[in-house]
């Protein structure tokens, strides 16, 4: 492994030229497939295997047209103090809503508006109304015309002293892409030049990673269509491939630099930092696209894709780091150097080829080595501690009732909870599989149950072999009160009967999320710990590698509580309204976090399994490692927490809740796990920590991380004249 990509990287150094006209050119066809591909839409949605799912496709079969997955949107008016809606004065307010939707900009898109007086969509008090609204399109198909006159169309009725507000998924938007991105890019910007104290070297991953993130981005753009990944996937996809990109090329670039310090001359550090460092890339690499394709465990479409088009994007970044980085290399020429050989703020002037003084990486090394179990104990029983409110997490999916309460999403629910109850704004649809008989009996027994408010007769479909009842909780939408009714009405119910709605979809999303957590755990834990062993040669090294992952989620885990289901410090992040975790969260953080996470394990550890296979004592290979690895480490994980910190200031609560959960996770990960406990556990092992059975070690292949194959070559070959000295002449010339 280590010789080939050393021969990768030296080529692609010596050929730079035409190595950045092919990564140019992928970007020129990704772009233009991207700018020629029509918009993408919010991608189909459906979870099988699910009694809700069951209930849409028989809908899809007895009721044509019921189930489409069009936006909808309602319009709550609420009238002054004292008055009512069906006041003359306010019901010709709203009836000129209802005509103006009809007939406005949009209208086309519509399917169907509801007056609310025929409708029978006024309060008992009459205090509120509100007007269903339902479009042939999804909210991220909309045209402006639309959008827009759906946002207008109460502002002469609110002119008038009404109160008006629009809810539903109608006023969904594409997710805006820049602000969070932005701020990483600059922090990251910032980090790398106080880490290289040179702007060529800082800038040279930000560029790579770029350049990637723009062909894997532009990839899925142009494909999201073709194969219904949504808009969410190219989110997703820009969040990782930007913070593997630049935590790669960093790496990659790092070690080129230490191999200049050695004294090397620029191609063959270029060379030795794809061998040994890229080898560590790779690794790293593989545990990201592990634990993202393992996504597909849990069986529901849009994740399945959404986990192989990041996967994608880190398969590019990784390509980016082993052929351009070098590449680019190249062009810098001698700007790019170690900051020590030419900076007195950044080693003072240290000769090239001179032992480096201690750094903070070293001195937090022997540090940790002196008092192993007191870093041990303080890391596990403070992450521990952090962890406790994980034990109470609530799961489930935030509807408008978890918005800012300044968004008219918010005020809209707020309104209809207030007017016609809590349960109103996530009513369950119950589909009957059989005559009308069968659906009165049903309607009787649902009445029965304790939490229920309301239920509506059944509806027939033309045939009269399959009916719709419509049920009202008494509570709102994502309480717990809610799920048991939803538990209730299919425990007195037989097979014919189901249970959907956009509540009972979302209960039951939980459900599978929650269900398919430990296989999924189970599965990228047990593939990276093999993949892990392959690296390391050691037993105790990758089991280590994931209790501390684990350790670092959990924690991460009770800090989401904390903030967003118990409001602690609620605040300070701007949560407005606490509630259910969002339910794939956990899932979402152990795929993401555990392959991001496994970079800084890979890369620290290779580096210490490198020293100890070249002759170093185990105390010493920590220190080693930290010394060449620590700095790079933490530039990588500022880098990271703060791409993932920027969604934190989002508006919309599911972003807000991501972005928090993967910073804190990384902040544990790598500051707590990986430079701490990892030293800590190394030290108190000692020779043990590299053990790994004769048997065992024969069976797995050497993939030679730590480039001792490829010093073997280069040593033999030195003298050659077809060796590293022939092919440097080819280049000077």
């Amino acid at each position: 492994m280590a010789t080939f990509l050393y021969r990768l990287g030296r080529g692609a150094f010596r050929r730079r030229r035409l190595v950045a006209l092919v990564w140019v050119a992928l970007l020129f066809v990704a772009g233009f497939g991207a700018a020629s591909a029509s918009a993408p839409t919010s991608g189909s949605f459906s979870i099988p295997g699910t009694e809700a799912q069951k209930a849409f496709d028989l809908l899809d079969q007895r009721f044509p047209g019921m189930a489409a997955d069009g936006a909808t949107a309602r319009i709550v008016i609420k009238a002054p103090e004292g008055a009512k809606v069906t006041d003359p004065g306010t019901k010709t307010e709203v009836e000129k809503i209802v005509s103006e939707l009809k007939s406005g900009p949009g209208a086309q898109q519509i399917s169907s508006v509801a007056d609310p007086y025929q409708s029978q969509a006024v309060s008992q008090d009459g205090s509120t109304a509100y007007v269903s609204v339902k479009y042939d399109v999804s909210g991220m198909e909309l045209t402006d015309a639309a959008r827009d006159a759906l946002k207008d169309s109460g502002k002469e009725a609110t002119a008038a002293g009404l109160n008006v507000q629009i809810g539903g998924d109608a006023l969904m938007e594409t997710p805006a892409t820049g602000s969070g991105e932005i701020i990483g890019i600059a922090v990251a910007a910032i980090v790398l030049v106080i880490t290289f104290g040179s702007l060529i070297a800082a800038g040279l991953p930000l560029l790579t990673a770029l350049i990637g993130v723009g062909i894997g981005v532009s990839s899925i753009t142009a494909l999201a269509n073709v194969l219904d990944l949504g808009s969410t996937t190219s989110t997703l996809a820009m969040m990782i491939g930007l913070a593997v990109g630049i935590d790669y090329a960093l790496f990659i670039v790092s070690r080129y630099r230490a191999e200049l310090a050695e004294g090397r001359d620029r191609d063959e550090a270029a060379g030795r930092a794809a061998g040994t460092a890229g080898s560590a890339v790779v690794f790293a690499g593989l545990t990201v696209v592990i634990a993202l394709v393992g996504l597909a465990v849990v069986n529901i479409p849009m994740l399945t894709k959404m986990g192989f088009a990041a996967a994608g994007t880190v398969v590019i970044a990784v390509l980016v780091a082993l052929t351009l980085v070098p590449a680019i290399l190249g062009f810098a020429g001698k700007k790019v150097l170690p900051a020590g050989t030419k900076s007195r703020l950044f080693g003072k002037g240290r000769p090239a080829g001179a032992e480096p003084k201690a750094n903070g990486g070293t001195r937090w090394a022997r540090f940790v080595l002196r008092r192993p179990v007191m870093v041990l104990l303080a890391g596990v029983i403070g992450l521990g501690i952090i962890a406790i409110p994980a034990s109470k997490l609530e799961m489930g999916l935030p509807d408008d009732g978890a918005q800012p309460v300044s968004t008219s999403q918010r005020q809209a629910y707020d309104l209809l909870s207030d007017g016609f109850g809590p349960g109103f704004n996530g009513p369950l649809m119950v589909v009957v599989d059989g005559d009308k008989a069968l659906a009165d009996k049903t309607v009787d027994q649902i009445k029965g149950l304790e939490g229920v408010a309301a239920v509506t007769p059944p509806n027939l479909n033309k045939a009269g072999d399959a009916g719709v009842i419509t049920v009202i909780p008494k509570d709102r939408p994502s309480s717990t009160q809610t799920e048991d009714l939803v538990h209730e009405i299919r425990a007195v119910s037989g097979d014919e009967v189901l249970v959907t709605g956009q509540t009972a979809m979302n209960i039951d999303f939980s459900q599978k999320m929650n269900d398919a957590l430990l296989p999924y755990l189970a599965l990228v834990v047990g593939l990276a710990f093999l993949l892990l062993m392959l690296v390391f040669r050691s037993i105790l090294v990758p089991l280590k590698a994931a209790l501390g992952f684990l350790l670092s989620v959990v924690a991460a885990l009770g800090a989401v509580v904390a903030v967003f289901q118990w409001g602690w410090l609620g605040s300070l992040f701007g949560v407005e309204q606490t509630g259910p975790i969002m339910s794939m969260m956990p899932i979402f953080m152990v795929g993401v976090v555990f392959g991001l996470a496994m970079d800084y394990e890979v890369f620290l550890v290779t580096r210490m399994r490198e020293a100890y296979v070249h002759g170093e004592r185990p105390g010493q290979a920590v220190v080693t490692g930290f010394q060449y690895s620590a700095r790079v480490v933490v530039a990588a994980a500022v880098i990271m927490i703060a791409v993932f910190a920027g969604f934190i200031g989002a508006s919309e609560q599911m972003v807000k809740m991501i972005g928090f959960g993967l910073a804190v996770a990384v902040f544990f990960d790598a500051f707590v796990v990986r430079m701490a406990i990892v030293p800590a556990v190394l030290a108190l092992l000692g020779h043990k920590a590299w053990w790994l059975p004769k048997w065992l070690d024969k069976l797995l292949p050497n993939v030679d991380v730590e480039g001792e194959s490829l010093r073997k070559h280069l040593d033999g070959t030195a003298d050659s004249p077809e060796g590293p000295d022939k092919d440097r002449e080819l280049v000077n010339v």
